[in-house]
This record gives structure tokens, sequence and C-alpha cells, in this order.
């Protein structure tokens, strides 16, 4: 009896043991709650973009120019849910990570992080929201000369061989992670999307008709839209890479708010001063500017290191612009004198602002370590940018002819025309 006695105890203590251990990762609602408008406004930056990009080409390549943006997010997003999330933030496999787990998220369909708090799956769609960005960002840099094929097929390659790995050294396990600081994707989105971009201006070769004819942006009441929405969805990017809903959020939410405003004001000071007027433009070039170069900062810095950080961004992107023009490369939408620039500035420069807190390494040590991941995602992403570049241009193409170049994207690729005009300029 004695030992039926026990045996039942035993039984029902291991019972409770399992249903507790079921309990013990409680969903944090408050913070999945703000991991989920996170993620919404992740997505809102991609019409955003979109909507950017599209007021600043011409009138006759608008639909074509929207349409990088919005293929991105189908591509990318089917990628990252059958593998793209695995190789980012699955088990560490020297180039890039792995978990069977992971592959068409199966693995996570019901499961709570441990440390967050919140279903894996909510993270998983946040950071998807990343990968679906980066390549939309490269499209400005050869804006209204790319074939829309070509560009479906470099960005679906590139998402895996390139951001997929990046993603995972800094982020997911890799030998960058816990050393170089990239709080929100510097290095990993804004340094590989530029480099990315310069390669590929540099290999298609400018428009027909750079620089010598004038090619005015068809829509800037469009671009500050875009540029609104990205100023908005940027809070999502920097304040939910924190995973939580703490002090932290609110460091990261605010020194964002204050570099965007400060390279706003930066560069519209600069060109008062130097053509005694401000433009729209101008204004979202340096919000733009100030908004990359906190990325990687935000969880990291203080007020003031903000207010730095947007001030030489700025100043440093407008000369790059400036020189963009003198060196008669033609990045289309300044994608590496605004986004690779700043994105360099940010992950190096933060260094010089970093908050104090107890175990952080010294001052030299954490500049080699931000440094080194700089350097790795400029090397890498420039290089299998280019190696993917050739590959395509020989096989199905990239480069638009001329006839179809000079017929504009909407009509020639899209058969469609965004303002329903006959005068396409």
């Amino acid at each position: 009896m004695k030992t039926i006695i026990m045996l039942t105890v035993f039984i029902l203590l291991a019972g409770s043991r399992v249903l507790f251990a079921g309990e013990t990762i409680a969903v944090d609602t408050g913070t999945t709650a703000w991991m989920l408008t996170s993620t919404t406004l992740v997505l809102l930056m991609v019409p955003g973009l979109a909507l950017f990009y599209g007021g600043l080409v011409r009138t006759k390549n608008v639909i074509g120019t929207m349409m990088h943006s919005f293929a991105a997010m189908s591509i990318i997003g089917v990628i990252w849910a059958i593998c793209g999330y695995s190789m980012c933030f699955g088990d560490s496999h020297g180039w890039c990570g792995w978990n069977w787990d992971f592959f068409f998220l199966k693995g996570i369909d019901a499961s709570v992080n441990a440390e967050t708090r919140i279903p894996d799956l909510v993270f998983a769609m946040f950071q998807g929201k990343f990968a679906i960005i980066t390549p939309a960002l490269i499209a400005g840099a050869f804006a209204e000369r790319v074939k829309f094929r070509g560009y479906c097929v470099f960005i679906a390659i590139w998402s895996l061989v390139v951001y997929n790995p990046l993603a995972h050294w800094v982020w997911g396990g890799g030998f960058l992670t816990g050393t170089a600081i990239d709080f929100a994707g510097g290095t990993v989105i804004h340094i590989s999307a530029g480099v990315a971009g310069l390669v590929l201006a540099l290999y298609l070769g400018a428009r027909r008709g750079y620089p010598k004819i004038a090619m005015h942006p068809n829509n800037l009441v469009m671009t500050l839209t875009g540029a609104g929405l990205l100023w908005v969805g940027w809070f999502g990017f920097n304040a939910g890479s924190s995973v939580a809903s703490g002090i932290q959020t609110a460091q990261a939410l605010t020194v964002t708010q204050v570099a965007a405003a400060t390279g706003a004001l930066t560069w519209i000071l600069i060109e008062a001063l130097l053509h005694k007027k401000a433009t729209s433009l101008g204004f979202v070039s340096g919000m733009l500017a100030g908004l990359v170069v906190i990325t990687p900062a935000a969880g990291d810095v203080q007020v003031a290191g903000a207010i730095a950080l947007g001030i030489i961004a700025s100043i440093v992107c407008y000369g790059a612009v400036i020189a963009k023009g003198k060196l008669k490369y033609d990045d289309t939408l300044d994608v590496f004198g605004i986004h690779g620039m700043a994105g360099i500035i940010g992950a190096i420069g933060l260094t010089f602002f970093l908050r104090p807190m107890d175990g952080r390494p010294e001052f030299l040590t954490q500049l080699w370590y931000q440094t080194q991941g700089v350097l790795i995602s400029i090397v890498y992403a420039g290089v299998v940018t280019f190696v993917l570049a050739v590959i395509i241009e020989k096989t199905i193409g990239l480069k638009l002819n001329e006839t179809d170049e000079m017929s504009g994207m909407d009509h020639s690729l899209h058969s469609e025309h965004g303002y329903g005009l006959l005068n396409l300029n």
C-alpha cells in the first residue's frame, strides 16, 4: 500500500511539473502588443519607401520604381517564411545558421521565447520586415534602368547569400554577435544595401543621358508623404529592436526622434547658408541621414550622442551627394550617399557616445569591433553583389535596353502609366 501511495504521489508530482513547465513561459501581453505594433510600423516603411522613391524618379518610371518595393514584400516575404528565418536565427554553422525546426516556421508555431516572453512567430515576423526592406533600399541606386525580371531574381538570391548570412553573423549567434554593436541594422541593413547599390550603379552604368539631361523628380509631394511614413515607421524599426517594452525601448524611441530632427535641421541649415534657400528634398535627405545614423546606435547612446551623430551624418551625406555629381557616377537616389555613408558613421561613431554601462569593453576594443563589423559588411556585400550582378546580367539580363529605358519602365515593363498622362517625361 505504501508503495502504491508513493507511486501515485510521484505520478501526480511529475504531472504537475509538466503542467507547470508548460505554463512557466507565460506570454507578456504588453511586450507582445508592442512588438506586433512595431512589426506593422516596419512593414509600413516599405510602401513609404515606394512613395519616397516613386516621387523622385521621372513620370515614366514611377510605377516601375514603386513596384521594386512592393515586389520585395512578396518575394522576400515568402523566402523568409520558408528558410530565411532559419538561416538568420538557426543554430550557427559558420557561414549561416540553420535549424530544421524553423523551416517553414513549423517548429515555432506555438512556442514562446523564454527570455522575451513573446511568441516566436512575432519575433520572426518582426525580423522578416527587416529582410524585406533591405533589398528594396538597394533599388534606388539603379532606378529607371533595370529589368523587372532581373531585379526580382537579384533580390531573391541577394537575400539568401548576402542579407541572411550578415544578419546571422551580427544578430543570430554568428562570430560578430556580442562584439560589434548593431542595435537595429546599421551594418546588416544600411551599409550592405548602400554598398550593394553603389556596386550595381557602377556596374550597370548611368542612365542614358545622365548627367547632360536634367532628370527632375516627378512628384515631391509623394516623396514628402513617403518620408513622413518612413519617419513614423522608424520608431518600430529602432524601438522595436529592443524586443521589450521598457526603459531601453523608450531610450531607442527618443534618440530616433532626436537624430531624425537633427539631421533634417542640419541639412536645411547647410542649404540656407550655401544657397540662401531650403528645399523639401534637402529636408527629407537630412531626415533620412539622421534616421540611418542612429539605427545601429539607438539602444546604446544618449540624446547628446544622437544630436552629434545627426549633425555629423547630415554634413557627411551632403558632401557625399555633392561628390556624386562631381565624380559623375549615377547612384540615382543616393542610396550609398545616404544609407551607406550614414550607416558607416553610425556604426563606428557610436563608439564615441556609448552610454556608460558595466561590462563594456575598453574604448579601443569596441572601436575595433565596430570597424571590423563595418569592413566585413562592406567587403562581403560588395564582392557578392558584383558576382551576382555579372551572372544575372550575362544570363537573363539586368539592365534595360535603350528602347525600353527611353520609353520608361512603366510602359515597357508593366504596360501601365502612373498618372494616365500622355506626356511621359
